[in-house]
């Protein structure tokens, strides 16, 4: 066979095998493709409905997360209007306890007291979380509904004290005096208090608040003369009057306030810590100048740089008679009669300036002071009340705080100092009339504070108050019931711990030493063993 034959042969074979298998394999490669994009649709279907689903579920978490921000920004806002409002009011206890002033929230204000200027341990921030949680979780009930539709808030402080009196005191469930005589036991729950706190409109671009306190502690009117007359049942009876403590209302401005109230002098702004004593307050007539008389005045603030503040304040004020002081029988009344301050017709007036350090109300403080009112005596003689006076506070290392307040001045017996007293009179023996004697007064009160942590605190307060000797000797008398009168000196000693295992609970133990002296005679003194426990609300 030659050569070109077999070339020939060879080339058919060749290319007849290799072209018939061509439609085969384009068939093969067309149809791959095909059968994967059949089986890929039914799964991007599904990662389509996934993602749509999954698109669903993150824009319903947006509008939740959206949605609990702003339930967050609400009860941020809600809690800063709360600490606010307690910065601003407060009060007590246990007036600072209350005040720890009730911790703000309060109290009662019951003790806004003030940690030192070291840093927090772990412990107070604990505390302080705690106590933040418990007021956020008040932010869920109900909120009382004024007719002005405006926020009110019911606050007290419910307290039961127990006394030992080991002599015979002027008050057995809050002494003040010592009298000489036997002691007693006992407790009470009069010292409890009852407080409303609102805040209304905008006014000229104020802010306005009003704010009153009520105890049990009152005592009933006779129906002649409006002198007091004491309750034919004993002290631990409910058979009681409501008694209007204290009342504030205020327009308040960045930097300047205008306010009336009826409360504690401007120029005596701090009271000594105390639970079992809250009806008078701790050192009353032994160095604090405490009583409650109507005033209207002014406040301004100016910066100072570094967080600091001088503020100055005035007021018009109209205090009332010292205890002692009884109207004539001659004058027959139908209702109470004109203090001798209202029968001057013209007003007291009051200033103070201080010096107010970074922080809330319990920053730390230096103030001086001065007030003068006239008045006319009952029998006649015009005078005026004066008095010059300092206060402080400062903190020391290792969570100390002193605390104080001086005065000198004549007839305060209006302001809780004086020994009960403006002025001693005595019978001209020849009948021609009385002699008549305004009476010097000098006093004031010192405490020292340890406050461990946010519920745990540690008091040691000492005040004292007199009035001259020299003056008072020619108008002693022997005749009853001058225990008052004839009282020349008045020191006391008190110490307590004041624990608060909860926001809302709060217990104390107190020592307290009464020193009495009258301007002759023996001394008299008793031991004052107290305890009480209150609930705040």
């Amino acid at each position: 066979m030659s050569q070109r034959v077999l070339t020939r042969a060879w080339y058919r074979c060749t290319v007849r095998g290799v072209i018939r298998p061509v439609p085969f394999l384009l068939a093969a490669l067309l149809g791959s493709p095909l059968a994967l994009l059949e089986a890929q649709v039914p799964y991007q279907q599904s990662v389509m409905q996934q993602i749509q689903q999954l698109t669903i579920s993150m824009e319903r978490s947006q509008t939740q997360i959206e949605e609990s921000q702003r339930q967050l920004d609400t009860m941020r806002r809600q809690l800063a209007n709360l600490q606010q409002q307690v910065a601003a009011g407060s009060s007590s206890p246990a007036t600072p306890a209350l005040a720890a002033k009730i911790p703000p929230p309060s109290s009662s204000s019951v003790s806004p007291d003030s940690t030192s200027a070291t840093a927090p341990t772990t412990a107070d921030l604990s505390d302080r979380q705690a106590m933040q949680q418990n007021q956020i979780a008040t932010l869920d009930q109900i909120k009382v509904e004024s007719e002005s539709k405006y926020p009110v808030k019911i606050s007290g402080l419910l307290l039961f004290n127990s006394f030992v009196n080991t002599s015979a005191v002027d008050m057995a469930p809050a002494p003040t005096i010592a009298i000489g005589g036997p002691g007693n036991t006992g407790a009470s729950v009069r010292q409890t208090i009852l407080g409303v706190d609102a805040h209304g409109p905008h006014l000229f671009g104020a802010a306005s608040h009003a704010d009153l306190s009520i105890d049990f502690d009152g005592m009933p009117q006779s129906s002649g003369g409006g002198s007091s007359t004491a309750y034919s049942t004993t002290f631990s009876s409910n058979a009681t009057l409501l008694r209007l403590r204290t009342v504030h209302a205020s327009l308040q401005w960045a930097r300047t306030e205008a306010f009336f109230s009826l409360d504690r002098p401007i120029f005596s702004p701090d009271t000594p810590t105390s639970l079992t004593a809250l009806a008078n307050p701790a050192l009353a007539w032994s160095g604090s100048l405490w009583s409650w008389n109507p005033q209207a005045g002014l406040t301004q603030e100016l910066p100072l740089g570094g967080g600091r503040k001088f503020q100055m304040q005035a007021a018009l004020i109209d205090v009332g008679d010292a205890p002692v002081t009884s109207w004539s029988t001659s004058v027959v009344q139908t209702g109470a009669p004109p203090t001798t301050a209202e029968q001057s017709r013209w007003p007291g007036g009051e200033v103070h300036i201080s010096l107010l350090g970074t922080g809330s109300d319990d920053s730390e403080h230096f103030g001086l002071g001065g007030y003068v009112a006239p008045h006319i005596s009952l029998t006649g003689q015009r005078f005026n009340a004066w008095a010059s006076t300092m206060d402080y506070r400062l903190h020391l290392p290792s969570h100390f705080e002193l605390t104080g307040s001086a005065y000198y001045g004549e007839a305060l017996g209006g302001l809780g100092e004086g020994e009960y007293k403006d002025y001693v009179t005595r019978l001209d023996t020849d009948g021609a009339g009385y002699y008549f004697r305004t009476l010097d007064d000098i006093g004031g009160w010192v405490q020292l504070k340890q406050k461990t942590s946010e519920r745990l605190q540690f008091n040691a307060a000492l005040g004292l108050d007199q009035v001259f000797a020299n003056q008072l000797r020619r108008y002693y008398t022997n005749t009853p019931g001058s225990i008052y009168q004839n009282l020349a000196r008045n020191r006391t000693f008190t110490g307590n711990v004041i624990y608060s295992p909860s926001a809302y609970l709060l217990f104390s133990l107190e020592y307290r030493r009464l020193d009495s002296a009258p301007v002759n005679g023996q001394p008299w003194g008793s031991n004052v063993f107290g305890f009480a426990a209150a609930y705040k609300f």
